[in-house]
């Protein structure tokens, strides 16, 4: 049942980061414009324009690829994460609210984004303590084994 939430959960997390890359790639020039016009990012514009979608491509990639999952789910958290405090400053300290999304997500409102971006951020911290993390072992204890320390 764990592996089941846990493929759901990062199946959710690659279909959003990937829809979420590929928008701002296919439509860079507006997303770049966009963050251009943020009063938190205008001298960074150039640079994030290309890291946040390269970003969710890579954490796309670490989700499919099942030695690199537990990563991937941190990378998500700590990216969801990231976001979300993003909109929130966006939301209760500019006066200006440009919109950077593409596609679906651009026609939430800033505070549905939050909320949106709330649960995802929810979702990946699940991910991450439910998947089995790379060097993590099962104790066992055989009965007829004596113990070591």
């Amino acid at each position: 049942m764990k592996k089941h939430i846990v493929d759901i959960v990062a199946s959710l997390l690659i279909v959003l980061f990937m829809y979420a890359a590929v928008s701002k790639l296919l439509d860079y020039d507006t997303f770049k414009l966009q963050l251009g016009k943020s009063p938190y990012l205008t001298a960074y514009a150039a640079s994030i324009a290309w890291l946040v979608p390269v970003t969710e491509l890579i954490i796309c990639i670490m989700l499919i690829v099942p030695p690199f999952r537990y990563v991937g789910f941190l990378a998500s958290f700590f990216m969801m994460l990231l976001l979300t405090g993003y909109i929130y400053l966006m939301l209760y300290h500019s006066s200006y609210l440009p919109c950077s999304c593409g596609g679906i997500l651009s026609r939430m409102s800033w505070e549905d984004h939050f909320y949106f971006n709330i649960v995802f951020t929810l979702l990946s911290l699940t991910g991450s303590l439910l998947v089995k993390q790379p060097n993590q072992r099962l104790a066992t204890i055989d009965k007829n084994q004596p113990i070591s320390l």
